[in-house]
């Protein structure tokens, strides 16, 4: 091959190159996609996680349905308040403090206090095994089959089997995402405000008799808490004690009366008296 020849075939390869970058250019500012500056400046103010917890694809789709509207400027709960007001102060709205949250798990059923009706081998994976017959080895069906779902789906480690039942016992890193709540199969995980001290271990709906005989942890619906609380707070439903965090004053003195500690303080599974001893 000549030189000439190779020189030419340089050359066209050149012009051509220019040509396409050239038609590209013009193609790319004909259709170009205008970007709100205000979705970039509120992406910066979120977690950055991807976590979910917002219920958009990502934080970037999370910015942009903050920007046209369809999200809160808080709607990324890990980012917390101080981002939110920033974020808020972006798209020019007022964002007041709300009361952090922290998840719960309604279930106090550990190794040693729910009832085993079998032994099972199957997926270790709480979701795929609630949709088989027989999938979790203890009697109590409305408890935490213990497979760690909702670990898998932490991204802050906050959450974690520990005696055979979920429990966030990192509190402090827990940003209320709600991914462990999404998660969970039998609805046992719910968000609570940081300030409430005590909350109903339990999601059993069955009556005394049923709930002894799967679980020595249950709550039996005995009212006791009831008559305890001064502030209305506390009502039995369906069998089962719940709390109302608005009215509640952290008092304490429905789970001194308890009688099987169901109501506790912190993350800790509480112990009865006859354990303690």
């Amino acid at each position: 091959m000549s030189v000439t020849a190779i020189v030419t075939a340089v050359a066209v390869c050149g012009i051509l190159a220019l040509i396409i970058g050239i038609v590209l250019g013009l193609v790319s500012n004909k259709f170009e996609v205008e970007v709100d500056e205000r979705v970039t400046k509120v992406r910066e103010h979120l977690a950055g996680s991807n976590c979910g917890g917002c219920g958009f694809a990502g934080c970037d789709a999370c910015a942009e349905a903050i920007v046209n509207g369809s999200a809160a400027p808080n709607a990324c709960a890990p980012a917390g308040a101080e981002n939110a007001k920033a974020i808020g102060a972006i798209m020019g709205v007022s964002v007041g403090d709300t009361n952090p949250k922290r998840a719960f798990v309604k279930c106090n059923g550990t190794c040693d206090k729910a009832v085993r009706q079998s032994n099972y081998y199957g997926i270790m994976d709480c979701v795929k095994a609630s949709t088989m017959p027989g999938g979790s080895n203890k009697a109590c069906t409305f408890g935490c089959m213990g497979m760690g779902s909702c670990v898998a789906a932490c991204k802050y480690d906050a959450i974690h089997i520990v005696n055979g039942i979920a429990l966030v016992d990192q509190p402090e890193k827990c940003v209320a995402c709600g991914a462990c709540v999404r998660t969970c199969p039998k609805h046992l995980i719910e968000l609570i405000p940081v300030n409430q001290t005590h909350m109903v271990r339990c999601s059993s709906p069955l009556p005394m008799k049923q709930v002894k005989e799967v679980c020595s942890a249950g709550c039996i619906g005995c009212g006791a808490c009831v008559k305890q609380c001064e502030h209305d707070a506390v009502h039995v439903e369906n069998h089962l004690a719940h709390i109302d965090p608005a009215k509640c004053t952290n008092c304490g003195k429905c789970a001194a009366k308890c009688p099987v500690k169901v109501i506790t303080t912190g993350e800790a599974p509480a112990v009865s008296a006859a354990e303690a001893s």
